[in-house]
């Protein structure tokens, strides 16, 4: 779906950066700017800053930055599009769609609120099955048997579907409502359409997306009844494929902790958030996926996959491993945790403890090993034929992994179990891969596939981000110092573009006249004043988009240094010393071309004593307020 920029603009306008972060970040007013805990790393000390002039956010303590859009992309994992629409919904505004059809925009918009009308349906059964959790004392007691407690059971919603099969008629008043079977809540038999509850006598786990909308349930019998757990059907908001049990309450843990830890059930969850250990998450019954990893990937660089120690649990990591593959990028790191085969990650830390099972996680096989040992499987690497057998099955796990160092490494690690040389093995996979002509086809499912590939319009700095995120959105990219009073001075106007009101016509022609890219920067801005008026940074940033000087722009924005907030008056007078400077620098260099030509021109001298005049002036008025 294609948004126009010219609504992202209006948005920007439109939208309060402090009510924004605000909504997730308790802020206190600290001089022009607002401060908070970061939300996205752990400290004691407020260290994030909210910029109402700029309509910008920035963390002195973990570098990361931007604006309205992009702080909802990182904090809630939504990508940009799902970003704006929340934004636009606060605010009032519709999404407009580029090149779509009346069509295509009235179908999108059914689909929006068939959507909100199912979570609507779907958040009152979770509200209802908590309330029947209070009133069960089975429930409770098999709850408190897992060692649950109250604090962890309310905040991942859990629940009761008791006994009956039609107590969901007591919670809404038309049973028989198509929107109960749409929502998976309530089955609807073939023959005679009559109805029933989907889930009855079961702790219920509701399944929030990142937004922390119900989009599901996850049920579990008290006893050992068959099937053990039930989960929702897929619905048009519910797919077990893409969504992952607990992220939404796991996603401050996840950066805190520096890794998502995944595991295969709801329990498993629910019990590591109570043993100390809030940074899970868990599939929904089916294979990790690559849009699972691709999710967690929104929170974290670090994912360890946790799996019992049997032959399903090796099937298991093999299917995540190929669903990692593709996002292996050299700065991510994933491990594969086996636990023995009697124990499950509760189990285990109930009879090992919390530090034994941390060493394990710490411990894990990395995603580079486990790649050599699932190609291996099975081969003998001490006969030609194995190893032979070996390197067809690795082609196609290597070729899965996106282009860098780590490719190149593990091509050589197959390469020396094999026992040839890494260009040779290079060389054979390339041919097996595009065989010439009647040489045969390679074979099925070996077709390389490409790494992440950043959305249009990601916000964030990267190997895998797009022209779009040139902020340092990562706090282990180097931030650049200031370098010239030039760069100063078009960030004191970049941040407070009112100032530009005030500037004397000499101010406008010393700015004008600097070298690119600083110039056609100061001229772009004077564009913009002149035909939208002044505008905080964060829209500034939007219509600069690919602009030559956006680069440059983005460089003296970004980082501990780009804070320019403060006394007006300050700034005011800190913006007229910069400039004053600027013009000496300007006015020397005009006084060298005079003196060399006025032998020529009798008018240059004159010239030259009225610009040595000017300049004379400018330098007392900066040591004045250097002594003052």
């Amino acid at each position: 779906m294609s948004i126009p920029q010219s609504f992202i603009e209006e948005l920007l306008a439109h939208v309060d950066m402090v009510d924004v972060v605000g909504r997730y970040v308790p802020l206190k007013k600290s001089g022009a700017n607002f401060m908070g805990l970061c939300p996205f790393h752990a400290e004691k000390s407020p260290s994030f800053s909210v910029s109402p002039s700029k309509q910008f956010f920035h963390c002195f303590g973990c570098g990361k930055s931007g604006d309205a859009i992009g702080f909802l992309m990182e904090h809630a994992g939504l990508d940009f599009v799902e970003a704006v629409h929340e934004l636009a919904q606060q605010v009032g505004l519709q999404v407009p769609e580029e090149h779509a059809s009346t069509q295509d925009k009235a179908r999108a918009a059914a689909q929006r609120q068939q959507r909100a009308t199912l979570t609507e349906v779907l958040a009152r059964a979770a509200a209802a099955y908590g309330e029947e959790l209070r009133k069960s004392p089975r429930a409770i007691a098999y709850l408190k048997q897992r060692g649950v407690s109250g604090a962890v059971a309310k905040r991942y919603g859990l629940g009761y579907a008791p006994e009956g099969w039609h107590k969901l008629a007591g919670v809404f008043a038309h049973y028989d409502d198509p929107l109960l079977e749409e929502a998976g809540l309530v089955i609807v038999q073939p023959e005679d359409h009559k109805r029933y509850d989907r889930f009855r006598d079961r702790v219920m786990f509701p399944i929030r997306n990142v937004k922390g909308e119900c989009i599901g349930f996850g049920g579990r019998v008290l006893g050992d009844e068959k099937p053990k757990y039930l989960n929702s059907p897929e619905t048009p908001v519910f797919h077990k494929g893409r969504e992952l049990y607990g992220l939404f309450e796991a996603r401050s843990a996840i950066r805190e902790h520096g890794y998502a830890l995944v595991t295969e059930g709801y329990m498993d969850v629910v019990a590591l958030a109570q043993l100390g250990f809030p940074n899970a998450v868990a599939t929904l019954g089916t294979a990790c996926t690559p849009e699972h990893v691709q999710k967690l990937l929104r929170f974290t660089d670090a994912v360890v996959f946790s799996f019992d120690g049997d032959a399903a649990g090796r099937r298991a990591a093999r299917k995540a491993l190929d669903a990692a593959l593709p996002h292996a990028q050299d700065t991510r790191s994933f491990k594969f945790l086996f636990l023995p085969p009697e124990h499950d990650p509760d189990s285990f830390i109930r009879a090992w403890g919390r530090d034994a099972f941390a060493r394990h996680i710490g411990d894990a096989v990395p995603l580079s090993r486990f790649l050599l040992d699932a190609a291996s499987e099975g081969c003998d690497l001490g006969t030609p034929e194995g190893r032979a057998q070996m390197t067809h099955h690795a082609r196609p796990l290597w070729s899965a992994l996106p282009e860098g160092l780590l490719k190149r490494q593990l091509l050589g690690e197959f390469a020396s179990l094999a026992q040839i040389d890494a260009a040779e093995l290079s060389e054979f996979w390339a041919q097996a891969q595009h065989p010439a002509p009647g040489a045969g086809a390679h074979p099925a499912g070996t077709k390389q596939r490409g790494g992440l590939i950043a959305h249009p319009r990601g916000r964030f700095t990267g190997a895998a981000a797009s022209p779009y995120a040139a902020t340092a959105w990562r706090a282990h990219l180097p931030r650049s110092a200031p370098t010239s009073r030039a760069d100063h001075a078009v960030r004191l106007l970049l941040s407070h573009m009112a100032f530009l009101e005030e500037l004397a016509p000499e101010d406008h022609a010393a700015l004008s006249a600097l070298p690119p890219p600083h110039g056609p920067l100061f001229i772009w801005l004077e564009e913009q004043l002149h035909t939208h008026g002044v505008q905080t940074w964060a829209l500034l940033r939007e219509r600069l988009r690919g602009h030559a000087c956006a680069p440059l722009a983005e460089k003296l924005m970004t980082g501990s240094h780009a804070q320019t907030e403060g006394d007006l008056h300050e700034l005011r007078a800190e913006l007229r010393d910069l400039l004053n400077r600027v013009l000496i620098e300007q006015i020397k260099a005009e006084e060298s071309t005079l003196i060399a030509t006025a032998s020529q021109d009798p008018a240059a001298l004159q010239r030259y004593r009225e610009l040595q005049a000017r300049r004379k002036a400018l330098e007392a008025a900066h040591s004045l307020r250097l002594h003052s």
